[in-house]
């Protein structure tokens, strides 16, 4: 996973996709935890996680980008 400071370099379709390959991880992984095939449950906290950090530098360019637009 990179740093904040590396995600905060990527372009919006970039963390969209990022994204979207996290939530199907996550399903993944919750998926072997409900049939109890996971073999390392650590990386569902990890991965739940990352894709908070996603969500959370997407929403907040977005926001500097409407801010910078109004003005």
């Amino acid at each position: 996973m990179p740093r904040k400071s590396q995600l905060w370099g990527l372009g919006a379709e970039e963390l969209k996709g990022m994204e979207a390959d996290l939530r199907r991880e996550l399903f993944n992984l919750r998926c072997q935890k409900a049939t109890g095939q996971i073999q390392n449950p650590l990386r569902l906290r990890t991965a739940r996680r990352e894709l908070s950090r996603v969500i959370t530098i997407r929403e907040q360019k977005e926001a500097t980008e409407r801010d910078s637009d109004g003005r």
